[in-house]
């Protein structure tokens, strides 16, 4: 008994030693380096590009070409600067390519957006998604937040830079895509036109993480979350097949049935826990300015980490997709008719792979779960995780400077992000891809994205060209 006593008191002795010792260490921080820009015309320029109706379709014919040409046909009059000083290219269907030389080639970077936007229903919303619509110091639209603002933003940034006659030390490329939404050749397109003139760029910066408030246990500070990696995506057919019939006369099982048992299997097994890289990273610099019981567990995670398991497991959400592979199930198709028992039906889902897992490996453990060969499980389409970048990188110390001295207070953190980018393209020709949305992000702003009613505050426009002024001085 008393080894017992003797061995938990040494564990909760080293627990303690552990956590006392995770604090955060003290930064020097970057002095804020404001220059004047015109915010207003910042404001009218993102109102102007949101009134396209750029919204992109698998079906091109869906699309109306006419908005994507008027928004490309505007940015000569919107940014005379860009276009005096840039070389610019249309590559591909969507590509837009300009190339801001600096006084050396050696270190390129590059800084992407997309102008496409997604279908809108405005029976759910309360103004129109397309009339630029400014009131009570918001201003409306799809594409305010995703990703009109980091498109315009970064072209205003350069801008105001050229007119004050400033020159990068490094050449910039701005690479922006029209068929993000739809996983479109946009940006690959553009990859390829590099790779094929030798262009390793040293830093891309895409969308990605925000600056948001409460998204981590026990931190009250504001976060900046800057994506080093990206999740996979697999998107999963399951499939029942059998005679069908009369429903008057059903068997004890039918498809439908079959396949529910599979989702219910699957939703109530997840993929195991995987502390990858990035979410490590994230919860050794977040984690050390928690509070008491959460640095406990995050210095412990040795300890620990089966308890956050069973936590993220039991709460779902953005904590659980940033510890595992996901899947969520979107689509059923069966009868046409009511009292048909299909012959057939089928359930999509849609799974999003943690960095380490592949998509392969993903549909094996969905097979082990499911446990039934009758309900055959087919990849419909699948994309790999992304690599990790580096943060020990003068790619990361830029990013993380620029946010720094726009937003003052701010904690920089990596993370994963759970989303799919233009960004993966990048990867093929680079290390040092970060992920960051230049805003301030609530999590209601956040629900907007591909929602109704987005729009954005008008000093959140001029605080995304802050940051890209900071950032394209570095480059």
């Amino acid at each position: 008994m008393l080894y017992v006593l003797a061995a938990l008191a040494a564990l909760i002795a080293v627990v303690l030693v552990r956590t006392i010792r995770f604090k955060a260490v003290d930064e020097e921080r970057p002095e804020p380096d404001p220059i004047a820009f015109d915010s207003e015309k910042a404001v009218d320029h993102l109102r102007r590009l949101v009134m396209c109706r750029t919204v992109s379709y698998e079906d091109h014919s869906l699309e109306d070409e006419g908005e994507f040409e008027r928004l490309r046909s505007m940015l000569p009059e919107l940014y005379p600067n860009v276009f005096r000083v840039c070389e610019f290219e249309r590559v591909g269907r969507t590509g837009l390519l300009f190339r801001w030389k600096g006084r050396s080639d050696a270190a390129p970077s590059v800084l992407m957006a997309h102008y496409d936007v997604v279908p809108v229903d405005e029976r759910g919303w309360d103004k129109p998604a397309f009339d630029g619509i400014i009131e009570n110091g918001e201003l409306w639209g799809r594409g305010t937040l995703d990703t009109k603002i980091t498109f315009c933003s970064s072209l205003e940034a350069a801008e105001t830079l050229i007119e004050n006659g400033f020159t990068p030390q490094n050449d910039i490329y701005f690479s922006y895509a029209g068929d993000e939404e739809v996983f479109g050749q946009g940006a690959s397109d553009i990859v390829d036109l590099l790779e094929s003139r030798g262009i390793s760029p040293q830093m891309v910066v895409d969308e990605g993480g925000a600056v948001v408030e409460n998204v981590f246990p026990g931190v009250s500070e504001k976060c900046a979350m800057v994506g080093i990696a990206e999740k996979g995506m697999l998107v999963a057919d399951f499939t029942y097949r059998g005679n069908g019939g009369h429903a008057s006369a059903p068997l004890p099982h039918g498809p439908v049935g079959y396949l529910a048992k599979a989702v219910w299997d699957v939703e109530t097994h997840p993929f195991p826990v995987t502390l990858c890289s990035p979410v490590a990273q994230m919860y050794d610099t977040l984690g050390r300015r928690s509070s008491f019981l959460y640095r406990m567990i995050f210095a412990n995670l040795w300890l620990f980490l089966p308890v956050l398991d069973m936590i993220c497991k039991k709460s779902g959400g953005e904590m659980n997709a940033l510890m595992r592979t996901t899947c969520a199930f979107t689509q059923m198709e069966g009868s046409a008719a009511n009292n048909v028992i299909p012959p057939q039906a089928t359930v999509g889902a849609n799974l999003r792979l943690i960095a380490g897992d592949t998509a392969e490996k993903a549909l094996t453990y969905l097979r082990k779960v499911v446990n039934n060969p009758e309900v055959e499980i087919t990849a419909r389409q699948s994309q790999e995780p992304s690599p990790v970048s580096e943060t020990d990188s003068d790619a990361w110390r830029k990013v993380k400077k620029a946010i720094e001295q726009t937003w003052t207070e701010a904690i920089v953190s990596p993370y994963i992000m759970v989303q799919c980018s233009d960004s993966r393209h990048f990867c093929r020709i680079s290390d040092k891809v970060m992920r960051f949305s230049a805003m301030e992000l609530s999590k209601e702003e956040r629900g907007r994205i591909h929602g109704n009613n987005e729009r954005i505050p008008l000093e959140k426009i001029g605080k995304a060209v802050e940051f890209y002024l900071n950032l394209e001085r570095q480059c």
